[in-house]
């Protein structure tokens, strides 16, 4: 009896386990198929390296959002990668217990706020104070980078927190018992052995920037042409599937589901690169 119960739960896994498979292959082909051939119409590498975008005139240039997209995703990083891993860092190595029970909800939290919040807080905040400081409209690259830094953050933290409560307490001992002080055993010892969880979490993190719409839309202005300065409006690949999609018909629709192409060959890049990360915690 107790060997019928295990197989059943076992093939109800692997039933669960296919179907998330098959989820997965079915959107890919649904994709490639609705993409693929308006980029064999007109080319691979006038979508990748066109700089105009003018659907009306089969003008289908993705240039200037894939450059967006990376700017504003890599000034995210910039401002958040510090602060989630000295975050990451307070939380496992130096905060009090209690303290952490009140600071890890608060970060947990912000993974559950919708991204429409952090668009209308870029909007309503951010953008009039950059108007204000810098000049200019104010919807912009730094405003959806700040924005952006502030949706990473529980990823990063959560996983490099992870990372450097996973490495061995005789690591640490052994570090204190040479004479080392606890800030030269975190940064000597402690942060290179979890090196691979925290860039594990970075990337999982550059994953959920360049990947979010809502927010990034609100703020950033959506204007289809190369910056120049990180005060320069931009549009990104999930922006121009998003505003367009709405009205898009013929080419124009395939046009958007290329950019869909090419946003999940970034995407699945990324997720290859977590793979290639070496496990060194605990070896």
């Amino acid at each position: 009896m107790k060997k019928i119960h295990e197989t059943i739960i076992e093939k109800s896994l692997f039933l669960s386990a296919a179907v998330a498979v098959l989820v997965v292959a079915l959107i890919t082909y649904f994709i490639f198929a609705d993409g693929f051939p308006v980029m064999s119409k007109y080319g691979i590498a006038h979508f990748i390296t066109g700089t105009d975008w003018h659907p009306l005139d089969s003008k289908f240039g993705l240039f200037p959002m894939i450059v967006g997209s990376f700017m504003v995703t890599i000034g995210a990083l910039i401002i958040g990668v510090p602060l989630s891993v000295g975050c990451a860092i307070f939380l496992a190595e130096i905060a009090p217990k209690q303290m952490t029970r009140i600071v890890r909800p608060a970060i947990e939290l912000l993974a559950g706020i919708p991204s429409v919040v952090y668009g209308f807080y870029g909007l309503v905040i951010l953008v009039p104070f950059i108007r204000e400081i810098f000049g200019g409209r104010g919807f912009s690259i730094i405003g959806g980078s700040v924005v952006l830094a502030i949706m990473i953050l529980p990823t990063i933290v959560n996983i490099s927190e992870d990372a450097i409560r996973s490495v061995p307490k005789e690591y640490k001992e052994g570090s204190l018992a040479l004479g080392a002080t606890h800030w030269q055993t975190i940064k000597k010892v402690i942060v290179p052995s979890a090196s691979s969880g925290i860039l594990t979490g970075v990337v999982l993190g550059m994953g959920r920037a360049i990947g979010e719409t809502m927010a990034v839309i609100m703020v950033v202005g959506n204007v289809a042409t190369i910056p120049e300065s990180i005060l320069d409006p931009i549009r990104t690949l999930t922006g121009n599937i998003a505003i367009e999609m709405g009205y898009a018909a013929g080419e124009h629709s395939q046009a958007l589901f290329a950019t869909g192409i090419v946003l999940f060959v970034i995407i699945m890049f990324l997720n290859f690169m977590v793979t290639m990360v070496p496990k060194r915690v605990g070896e």
